[in-house]
């Protein structure tokens, strides 16, 4: 374990689990992120519990095959059953803004 933030162990991406399957969420906030960056919901962005901050991820609906890359860059979700927040923009090519959450298969790809 690396460190703990929020209560979430962080764990080094080699460490990482390679597939999580779960619920996805998206958030459209204007505020400092846990690494401290802005929030920009046009970038494609999330929020992850354990993963390092740079880490890419692959995040694919189940239920209609849309898949996009985002980068890690802040904390959560911390609502049971859901393994990733994704930002706006991410939640769009994913095909998810209507429903608010969908069912997803994220893949670690590594660190930029």
């Amino acid at each position: 374990l690396v460190g703990l933030f929020g209560g979430a162990a962080m764990v080094p991406v080699a460490s990482a689990q390679a597939q999580q399957v779960g619920h996805a969420s998206w958030y459209a906030l204007y505020s400092r992120t846990a690494s401290g960056e802005m929030m920009n919901p046009s970038a494609l962005t999330a929020a992850h519990r354990s993963l390092p901050f740079g880490t890419r991820v692959l995040v694919r609906n189940l239920s209609n095959g849309r898949s996009v890359v985002v980068r890690i860059n802040d904390r959560g979700p911390f609502i049971k059953g859901r393994i990733i927040d994704v930002s706006k923009a991410a939640a769009s090519n994913l095909g998810m803004i209507r429903s608010g959450a969908a069912r997803v298969q994220v893949s670690v790809l590594g660190r930029n």
